[in-house]
């Protein structure tokens, strides 16, 4: 009878093809952000990491929050973070303007 591989190393493999960064364009794993088309009104949203798939070059934003009391982790296309001095409308579109943190990164001055 063959051996099974345990859980975590087949689960291991089946991700190996993507990077996870805890810092993105000037964000680190913590910084509050503002995602562009939620409509939720008192969410409140902190970078987590960002992520990029190797075989097809997609990436995306992770990002934990939600409503008070909430820590759910959501995945967004990098064009729908904002930095969290973006000013938002009640429908959830961000000002006309303002540029996303992909178009706009917010670089420390070295």
């Amino acid at each position: 009878m063959a051996r099974r591989r345990p859980a975590s190393s087949a689960a291991a493999d089946a991700a190996a093809h993507l990077h996870r960064s805890t810092a993105w364009h000037g964000l680190r794993a913590g910084d509050p952000v503002v995602v562009a088309g939620l409509r939720e009104r008192s969410a409140t949203w902190e970078f987590l990491a960002h992520v990029r798939n190797e075989r097809n070059g997609a990436e995306s934003i992770e990002v934990v929050g939600g409503r008070p009391g909430d820590r759910t982790v959501r995945s967004f296309d990098p064009g729908r973070i904002y930095p969290a001095t973006a000013r938002r409308g009640r429908d959830g579109t961000v000002a006309a303007g303002q540029l996303s943190l992909a178009d706009a990164p917010q670089l420390p001055l070295d």
